[in-house]
């Protein structure tokens, strides 16, 4: 297999743009259904057969079906059908594990893998926008009760879960879909509170999703945890995580809070002064100077997440640009020994998992 497609096997891509389906004919690792993707049982599960007949290689098939709040499924049953985890935990562990089972069941039905859930944050901030009832509880004992038993209902049925979002989204104030929310807590209360629901189930669960944070105690400067090599280290080594580590929605504003030197992005793009269509010319060159600091900025944020050790980029389109992105690492790796090295340790993650999988 070549390193092109290994590098593919890396990403899950959402429907919208329909790259995928060349991406899929190139190895790409998975993809993401939403809402949208699902109007029926049989269409969906049309959807899904087409999609693993044009893939080279086995994909994953994922969805967020948390319930409640996170529910992609509400076109089939004519809206929510599951509660979220505050309030099916509250029910009890034998309503907890019945719901999780149902959803299992549900999402097997339909060809579905894997399933980003359970969410693991613990949500000590009443004010938190983004996590509230899609945490089992603001107490880290319950937090940890709550994953082993989702988790575990989920791989006795066939699906496998992701815990998220590392290292704990739950003192968030603002909302990392669209700014980057800093978490600045001394690396202790992390450890005593956030981490420890990661750190319980590091060695059995099989793939975790880093999130979009700025922790000041992984990182001074502003990088994203999702993007941090010291947090991704910290995963592995501190808290010994050898599974699937992935990103959160890569297309999320959180996601692109990088710095970028301005040489990363000399604009190739000049415009003529003089003539006729000088304004029009100097509107056009404006916006594709635009454009391609914006993608240039993309493409560096990518690839500072497989430096720092992601195995796995989540990114909820598959527009020309989310492709460029791909297509662009792929030939700066050509002549990048670090970068391949990140790529084959990438590919045997996944690889394990998927052989387990499959």
């Amino acid at each position: 297999m070549d390193l092109k497609t290994k590098l593919y096997q890396m990403f899950i891509l959402g429907t919208e743009g329909d790259g995928y389906i060349q991406a899929l004919e190139n190895g790409l690792g998975g993809i993401i259904f939403f809402t949208k993707d699902i109007q029926s049982k049989d269409q969906f599960k049309n959807l899904i057969s087409d999609i693993k007949s044009k893939a080279l290689i086995a994909p994953f098939l994922s969805i967020d079906q948390e319930g409640g709040r996170v529910e992609r499924t509400e076109n089939i049953h004519n809206g929510k059908k599951y509660l979220s985890a505050k309030f099916a935990y509250a029910k009890g562990e034998d309503f907890l594990r019945t719901q999780t089972r149902e959803i299992a069941e549900e999402l097997k039905s339909y060809g579905l893998n894997l399933n980003f859930a359970p969410c693991i944050d613990v949500n000590t901030n009443p004010n938190n926008p983004i996590i509230g009832e899609r945490a089992f509880s603001d107490n880290v004992d319950d937090v940890i009760k709550g994953e082993k038993i989702v988790s575990q209902t989920y791989r006795e049925n066939g699906i496998i879960p992701c815990v998220k979002h590392f290292p704990g989204h739950g003192d968030a104030n603002t909302d990392s879909h669209l700014t980057l929310p800093e978490i600045d807590l001394p690396i202790e209360e992390m450890e005593s509170t956030h981490i420890k629901p990661f750190a319980a189930c590091a060695k059995t669960i099989e793939m975790v999703m880093a999130a979009h944070l700025h922790c000041t105690c992984f990182e001074r400067d502003v990088i994203p945890t999702s993007l941090s090599k010291n947090a991704i280290s910290y995963l592995r080594n501190k808290l010994g995580f050898e599974g699937v580590i992935i990103s959160d929605d890569m297309i999320m504003a959180g996601a692109t809070h990088v710095a970028m030197p301005n040489s990363q992005c000399q604009t190739t793009y000049t415009c003529a002064e003089s003539g006729t269509h000088a304004a029009l010319q100097h509107n056009l060159c404006q916006n594709l100077a635009s454009h391609c600091k914006s993608l240039v900025h993309k493409i560096n944020a990518c690839e500072i997440g497989i430096r720092a050790g992601l195995n796995m980029f989540i990114y909820r389109n598959s527009t020309p640009e989310t492709i460029e992105i791909i297509e662009t690492i792929a030939q700066k790796a050509l002549n990048d020994k670090e970068l391949q090295e990140k790529i084959e340790y990438s590919y045997k993650k996944i690889s394990k998992l998927k052989e387990n999988l499959f």
